[in-house]
């Protein structure tokens, strides 16, 4: 079904709700320390300002549980926003109330209003409907562009539609509605995806969903040794999950039956411990020392995964290849980052860690899409249908 965007509105002097994803890393001064996911956001609000909309933002931050809780304030949000807007961003105490109310009602054309934490109310997790009906009092339009929380059945993503005249999405949520609908409808061949991360049953439905559909899946990271296990391979004291050997074992079968490549690593590196300082070595899978722990994916492994890659007009990439967060841990993922920036194809990461690679490596600027929300696009890409897109399908 089609989904309406933000340029199908008439804006002039409407008040315009805009669900962001302002769900951002606060340092330990409480300032913003990654501003990704509000420059992100920045196209679909300066459109709305360019367009004389009076434009109240709402978002969550962390996981208050329904609580106040300063740590979780939105207010340094707004203060790094009124430096990238050049101009002032009003901040409400709260996200509903008389004095929310009064506020949205005085906002001039192309002013900007962010509301306190939505998830300082409990309703809002809760897809409370009179929670709802408040939220949808402040407005006359509707705009969602925030799609990592679209799988979230959430008053602010769901609930609050039915009450509010129109709803549309934010240039954000179509471009990301774009690229991830192609990778699931019509990508184009061959389509290579590459999944990491530590457990397989974290990925089992879109490992399933897009053997149906690409042409090569790589695996890495800790979930790999799940699948060594399966085919008796012995992998040190390497993070396994024991009780998943039988659905590895199914889906090895699953790709051979669809005469899918699905790639083990065939070397890696192990380490005798995490601990600071620790041996290292490079060894191939099958002959990893019994005391010792697999921590990334090996040269071999980085050269085989590159070749792939590089032949592909379409890659997916989820999950790192290691222990990316620890240093020496990070070099396959690093590696893997830069093969996606030298391809020729469509390149698109699905968020989490894969995005850090990708910025830490200095190559975000030469991926085709940078998918804000990780668990999200995963669960579009096993095949789920997201509540939040589905309410702006029905409106």
């Amino acid at each position: 079904m089609p989904i309406k965007c933000i340029r199908d509105l008439d804006l002039k002097t409407k008040r315009v709700f805009i669900r962001v994803d302002f769900n951002v890393p606060l340092d330990e001064k409480l300032a913003v320390s990654d501003d990704t996911r509000i420059r992100a956001s920045l196209p679909t609000i300066q459109y709305a300002r360019q367009n004389g909309a009076r434009i109240i933002l709402a978002s969550h931050l962390g996981r208050p549980k329904g609580r106040v809780n300063p740590k979780c304030s939105l207010r340094p949000v707004a203060t790094r926003l009124e430096e990238l807007l050049g101009g002032r961003v009003y901040f409400a105490s709260d996200s509903i109330g008389r004095e929310v109310q009064s506020r949205a009602s005085q906002l001039k054309e192309g002013e900007v209003c962010l509301l306190e934490n939505l998830r300082f109310h409990k309703e809002e997790e809760a897809n409370d409907a009179e929670y709802s009906k408040q939220l949808a009092q402040l407005c006359d339009l509707y705009v969602n562009d925030a799609f990592g929380t679209a799988h979230r059945a959430h008053a602010s993503t769901v609930g609050m539609i039915p009450f509010c005249r129109e709803a549309a999405a934010g240039f954000l949520m179509e471009r990301e509605l774009e690229y991830l609908g192609k990778l699931v409808s019509n990508p184009e061949k061959p389509f290579v995806a590459i999944l990491g991360g530590a457990k397989v049953s974290d990925k089992i439905e879109v490992i399933r969903n897009l053997l149906t559909r690409v042409d090569a899946l790589l695996i890495g990271g800790a979930m790999a040794y799940t699948f060594f296990l399966a085919q008796g391979v012995e992998v040190g004291k390497s993070l396994v999950e024991p009780e998943k050997t039988d659905l590895a074992k199914q889906l090895l079968d699953l790709a051979a039956a669809r005469n899918v490549a699905l790639l083990l690593p065939i070397d890696h590196v192990v380490t005798s411990s995490l601990h600071k300082g620790a041996e290292t070595q490079i060894t191939r899978v099958e002959k990893t020392p019994p005391d010792w722990i697999g921590v990334d994916i090996g040269p071999m492994t980085i050269q085989m995964y590159r070749e792939r890659v590089r032949g592909a007009r379409t890659v997916f990439w989820n999950g790192p290849m290691g222990v990316f967060e620890k240093e020496p841990f990070a070099a396959g993922t690093m590696e893997i980052a830069r093969a996606l920036a030298d391809c020729h194809g469509t390149t698109v990461i699905g968020g989490g860690d894969s995005v850090s690679a990708v910025n830490s490596s200095g190559v975000a600027n030469k991926i085709t899409h940078i998918s804000t929300g990780g668990g999200a696009s995963l669960e579009f890409l096993s095949g789920i249908q997201l509540p939040g897109v589905v309410a702006l399908q029905q409106k």
